[in-house]
């Protein structure tokens, strides 16, 4: 049996080489430039429907080995030069083809539009291109700084490495409305829920081109790809080949930091090799290294007094600093006084002296908190195999490690932070099956404001501080000395011996606590978190011609597992992952009409959480195309789930807690005991002590009561001190026995004889003098305990309707228009509200809410939906003019607004984080076959706007929200000059960035940005 199975592998093997050698043609000729007649390198040569393909040598000459019989077509394309398309007959074997320069515009084929190969000009949706040429061309530091460049792309900068891309509204500096995909793979860190950016991505000279679609793509590319879609392609291997290399160093300059110039390096090495046209494989590596940019905002979040983190005069009392950390811990001092005053610590009447308000820690400055040497290393290597003329497998990995800062619910410091994507891949000219996994590791990573918090409780406890605090404010305002004055030297007292960053002491506590877990006091983070995904397409072309159907699905599960740091995977009787499953399918059909005049598209899709009802999303288009003229009609929805922090988050930061909208939180936590912030402000507070007049009569009973108490104290001190004197005259004078029992027995006896009319002749008027003083905060107390409780909803995903029209013409082969304008609808927006939830009453007698006016309490912010429907809308114009000679000039404006925001019990504020206007300009020649020179300006423009965040929210309650975090308007002027070096297949390039030189933010709380100059040479062995 065993010979017999021998034999039949022998034979089909003979069988297939037979029938691959059986009609195989060879196809051979020369590429060369069509003016100068130069041989061409590197040139794309396939056939047209199938993946067999190669390139042309250095001598421009190429063969192509193929089964296939003629007649066929050959797609000839390559960077800079128009694809040309070239049919092959019976016979012919040996082809001269001459490339020409692209000059019109708009002639790029995209994939992310419909998931189909499409004319830039036809896609049924707004898409922006970046190529090969543009990411040469760009001015900015890199190919991914240069998105920003594009129409209607906002960016959020957090580092010199950490860059986040924002459409159309609601810009975050980790967008989960955005999706970002690397060869087909979700780009997000699991764990994170957001893009990772280009931090951990793809070498950038591995990239071929960067799709970005604004706007709505949930139809087809499923869950959260609410606000747009970035796409980056990587090269295949055995269209670039060859050995490729890049260095680029230079300095940044930003006058707020430690060091306002330093240098960098950015070097990037690829190469990537063909055998047979059959087997190929890549490989690059790239690493950088710098000096950050720093966050160097200290600003008080609780408004008003100095931007002053050291503390001194004019300072706010419980000055919250951006920027600072540990100064989030703060405290109602006369409450602390009073204890003090119970526990024998201070006299009674030295509570009197210490105002009723609010004083807040001395903090750590972030500077001193994270190391901002940036860096980041990323390496790729695939394999690809064609299986035969139709069919292409593919084994790929992309891994990325570095260290960065980056902004959140706080200032995140990724230290050591990795993420590897593994992907198998098996695709033909009409499906693609993959399936990849995301593994997160966090490294050493921390955040920096419990680490601050966790360091000033080792060197001082709060309730030592505090206690220490007062003591010594008591004694100086007992001494006379000004309230400001006081507060200044109780600060002093409070703070000493506080270790002082670059003493031994601040690096062993900073050691100490970013490595200590945060369930253990510290600021560490251990995310492990995992992602594995599935999915399939098909395109139906060879069964179908009447119409064009392409279906798909996938599956996909997190296991998140962060030993407890971030999410409650170690609570409700887990053992340290949490699994979430979700999967999803669609199907897309479009039909020509017209002569092909007319195209119409639509396609639905079906996608299921198992925490959340299952969301269907639709999208309709119809692209009407006359010449180079197109006008696009499109109704496009989509939806975000909850992301997996949404979800399960259990994280204790220096201003509260963050946890999940999921029920299990709702009971943990006891919400419902809770009160919503906005409902503290003092307006809300006198509203109902004006709207219930029992509330006055409750306080003045319980402050009649109080002063009665410590006023018969009082008074029964001081008639027992008179009584014990005159006991002690009279037995002196022999008139009482000199023994304890007959003096105690005379003391109270004259104690209970006197005590009574003192009381009733005194009492009254410290009553009159005292009650009335009492009884308003007393009233804030019996008021905080009728404010409505929090009451949780179900959380549910977000979901958007978006309407769109637009259009894209190329004019006399040289000015190319791209225009649209949008509507869109968003319902259950995901927000946050905090939650305010007492843990002991101000005082006995007192209702437990009481507490929270003299700081007990804990703070939570939960996830939430909003109950109104949020209207945006915005338009976005880009013209591009193609001038003789190679040069260009064009420009773009995007306007975004937020129409009716109104905010809802649970959703306060919209962080809608977007410039109603931005506009960029640019001038430049390109380097073709035929010119070595080449240069590009930019100039950008952006309106100021509003920021709103979870991590610059008062921690003063009352304080309003947002009153100081604008981010100002920003006038930027990016500029390179480029030059090829053809004998040493080389592209020198020198450029900056911001020469106007003015340090701007693009987020409120990340840090200030400055100028950045380089000289980059680039070598590629095939460059023409």
């Amino acid at each position: 049996m065993k010979k017999n199975f021998t034999v039949l592998k022998t034979l089909l093997l003979a069988i297939c080489l037979a029938s691959n050698a059986f009609g195989q043609i060879t196809l051979q000729g020369k590429v060369t430039e069509s003016s100068t007649g130069d041989p061409l390198a590197g040139i794309s040569i396939q056939i047209r429907g199938k993946v067999t393909g190669t390139i042309t040598d250095n001598q421009g000459k190429f063969n192509l080995n193929t089964t296939s019989n003629p007649p066929l077509t050959l797609m000839i394309s390559s960077v800079g030069f128009q694809t040309q398309e070239i049919n092959v007959t019976s016979g012919q074997t040996n082809l001269d083809i001459k490339m020409v320069e692209q000059v019109t515009l708009g002639e790029e084929v995209v994939v992310s539009a419909s998931r189909v190969e499409e004319s830039v000009m036809q896609s049924p949706v707004a898409i922006e291109k970046m190529t090969l040429r543009d990411m040469r061309d760009t001015p900015s530091a890199n190919f991914y700084d240069g998105l920003n460049n594009l129409k209607g792309i906002d960016m959020a900068t957090q580092g010199f490495l950490f860059k986040s891309i924002n459409m159309r509204g609601f810009g975050s500096t980790g967008n989960p409305r955005t999706v970002q995909m690397i060869d087909g793979m979700d780009n997000q860190a699991p764990g994170l829920n957001f893009p990772l950016d280009n931090i951990i991505g793809i070498p950038e000279l591995d990239v071929e081109s960067v799709e970005v679609l604004p706007g709505a793509a949930s139809a087809l590319y499923g869950p959260n790809a609410v606000n747009g879609l970035i796409l980056l392609n990587s090269k295949s291997p055995f269209l670039y080949q060859g050995l490729s290399a890049s260095v680029k160093s230079g300095i940044m300059h930003e006058e707020n930091r430690s060091k306002a110039t330093t240098p960098f390096v950015d070097a990037t090495i690829r190469y990537a090799k063909a055998f047979n046209n059959k087997i190929a494989f890549k490989t690059s590596v790239s690493f950088i290294r710098a000096q950050d940019w720093e966050a160097t905002n200290y600003s008080n979040l609780n408004v008003g007094g100095n931007a002053d983190p050291a503390r001194g005069a004019g300072t706010a009392l419980d000055y919250d600093g951006v920027n600072v950390y540990g100064d989030e811990i703060q405290t109602n001092i006369n409450a602390v006084a009073q204890s003090l005053a119970t526990a024998g610590s201070i006299p009674q009447g030295a509570v009197s002296l210490v105002p009723n308000t609010f004083v807040s820690r001395t903090g750590y400055l972030e500077k001193d908190l994270v190391d901002y040497k940036t860096k980041s290393f990323k390496a790729n290597a695939a394999v690809h195999y064609r299986i035969n003329e139709k069919m292409e497998a593919v084994a790929q990995v992309n891994y990325g490690y570095g260290t960065t800062v980056y902004t959140a619910t706080g200032r995140y410091a990724l230290r050591d932070f990795n993420l590897m994507q593994a992907k198998l891949e098996l695709r033909g000219d009409n499906f693609t099956v993959r399936a990849y996994t995301t593994q997160e590791r966090s490294g050493k990573s921390y955040l920096s404001g419990l680490a601050a918090v966790g360091m000033l409780s080792d060197f001082k406890p709060n309730n030592v501080w505090f206690g220490q605090y007062v003591g010594a404010f008591a004694t100086a305002r007992a001494a006379g000395t000004s309230e400001a004055e006081s507060h200044l030297l109780a600060r002093q007292t409070a703070d000493a011996n506080m270790p002082q960053p670059g003493s031994a002491a601040f690096t062993q506590l900073l050691d100490k606590y970013r490595n200590m877990p945060i369930g253990n006091g510290g600021g560490g983070f251990a995310d492990k978190t995992n992602l594995y995904h599935a999915e399939g397409f098909y395109n139906f072309k060879n069964q179908i011609k009447v119409v064009e159907v392409l279906a798909g699905a996938n599956f996909r599960q997190y296991q998140l597992r962060s030993a407890g740091t971030l999410f409650a995977d170690q609570k409700e009787g887990r053992s340290g992952t949490i699994p979430i499953n979700e999967w999803g399918a669609f199907v897309q059909a479009g039909k020509n009409l017209l002569s092909n005049h007319l195209k119409l598209t639509g396609s639905i899709r079906y996608d299921k959480n198992e925490n959340f009802a299952g969301q269907f999303t639709p999208r309709v288009s119809a692209v009407t195309s006359f010449g180079d003229n197109h006008i696009r009609l499109s109704y496009q929805t989509g939806f975000r789930i909850p992301t997996t922090q949404n979800q399960y988050i259990d994280l204790r930061t220096p201003a509260g807690t963050l946890i999940g909208g999921l029920p299990e939180f709702d009971s943990r936590y006891g919400l419902s005991n809770g009160i919503l912030r906005q409902n503290l402000s003092p307006q809300a507070i006198l509203q109902v002590i004006n709207s219930d007049p029992t509330i006055i009569e409750k306080a003045t009973t319980y402050a009649k009561a109080v002063v009665t108490q410590q006023a018969t104290a009082a008074i029964t001190q001081a008639v027992t001190a008179q009584v014990t004197a005159a006991v002690n005259q009279a037995v002196a004078a022999g008139q009482i026995p000199n023994e304890p029992a007959a003096i105690q027995a005379a003391v109270t006896n004259g104690v209970n004889g006197a005590l009574p009319g003192v009381l009733s002749s005194q009492l009254p008027g410290i009553l009159a003098a005292q009650v009335p003083g009492l009884v308003p905060t007393l009233a804030q107390a019996y008021a905080l305990e009728k404010l409505p409780k929090y009451k949780p909803r179900k959380l549910a995903p977000e979901r958007i309707a978006s309407y769109e029209i637009g259009y894209k013409g190329v004019i006399a082969k040289k000015l190319f228009i791209d225009a649209y304008y949008y509507v869109s609808q968003y319902k259950n927006l995901i927000g946050g509200a905090v939650i305010v939830v007492p843990t002991a009453a101000a005082a006995p007698g007192l209702p437990v809410e009481s507490g929270i006016g003299v700081g007990n309490f804990n703070g939570y912010s939960r996830v939430v939906n909003t109950t109104e429907t949020i209207t945006t809308t915005g338009f976005a114009l880009g013209l591009n003019y193609a001038l003789p000679k190679g040069f260009n000039v064009g420009g773009n404006v995007a306007n975004n607004e937020l129409r009716n925001f109104e905010p809802s019990p649970e959703v306060q504020y919209s962080q809608f984080n977007t410039p109603k206007y931005r506009y960029n300009l640019s001038f430049g020649k390109r380097i073709t076959s035929s010119s070595t020179f080449g240069f590009n300006v930019v100039y950008r423009y952006q309106q100021a706007f509003l920021w709103e965040s979870s991590f610059i929210l008062p921690t003063t309650t009352g304080v309003p929200i947002f009153s100081n975090t604008r981010v100002p308007a920003i006038n930027n002027l990016d500029a390179q000059v480029s030059y090829k070096a053809a004998p040493i297949k080389s592209i020198i390039k020198v450029g900056a960035t911001n020469l106007f030189g003015k340090s701007y933010i693009q987020a409120y709380g990340s840090p200030n940005i400055g100028s950045t100059y380089y000289v980059s040479i680039t070598f590629d062995e095939l460059l023409n």
